[in-house]
């Protein structure tokens, strides 16, 4: 049985409890994510719509440790195509396919920069991070703040 609350962590590093022998390999990886998930949350603000999405990522990153890299990598297919995902009001996530304002955070959800977003869809460097409009409206409320350089 696989008990993933508890008053600490599920194991150490290094050694496994009875319990996690008796779940073998499987247990003790999803011992290790909800660790690693749970230390991220607890620093890091995640919404709670991508929790799951989250956990199924450190998983899946724990399962293929150790596996070679294929030789060839793997064609990503992007959910929408990337001609459209540029629009004034928001930029869609290759990632998820949904619409975001701006994509930073929804990309350190998933463990990406900005950068490593653009190389892994082969995006120009210049590819925005943030819809037009809503960079437009946050330079407007900056500079009605009183924010920035005057302009005469």
């Amino acid at each position: 049985m696989l008990t993933l609350l508890g008053p600490g962590p599920s194991h150490e590093v290094g050694k496994l409890s009875v319990s996690q022998q008796e779940q073998g390999p499987l247990g003790t990886l999803v011992g290790l994510a909800a660790d690693i998930v749970s230390a991220y949350v607890s620093k890091n603000s995640v919404p709670v719509a991508e929790l799951p999405n989250l956990i199924a990522s450190v998983h899946t990153s724990l399962t293929n440790l150790g596996q070679p890299a294929s030789a060839e990598a793997e064609k990503l297919t992007p959910p929408v195509p990337i001609k459209k995902t540029v629009t004034p009001d928001y930029l869609i996530s290759l990632e998820d396919g949904k619409p975001y304002k701006s994509l930073k955070r929804h990309l350190s959800t998933r463990g990406l920069t900005p950068g490593e977003y653009r190389r892994k869809w082969g995006l120009s460097h210049d590819y925005p991070m943030v819809a037009a409009n809503y960079a437009a409206q946050r330079s407007e409320l900056a500079k009605s703040s009183g924010l920035g350089p005057v302009v005469t």
